[in-house]
């Protein structure tokens, strides 16, 4: 079984309501990311590790081609290129 860090790539850190934003693009155009936030699973678990609010998003490696474009889009529109 391969590694799933090998297989993705991270395409956002930031602001979970700036992550959604970019989320809810990458879905329109059949991408559904992996959200990962340390802080809240931290909490879960019985302790507090990462910065509260901030999520960070992957796809496959083999979606970049196809998401590239929108990502690149929504980042410039925020200002984060």
């Amino acid at each position: 079984m391969s590694n799933p860090s090998e297989e993705s790539v991270r395409i956002f850190t930031g602001p979970a309501m700036v992550a959604k934003a970019l989320v809810s693009r990458l879905n329109d155009i059949g991408i559904s990311p992996i959200e990962k936030d340390d802080h809240e699973s931290g909490i879960r678990a019985g302790f507090a590790i990462g910065v509260p609010g901030q999520v960070r998003l992957f796809i496959r490696k083999d979606q970049m081609k196809k998401a590239q474009p929108t990502i690149d889009e929504f980042l410039n529109e925020i200002d984060e290129a």
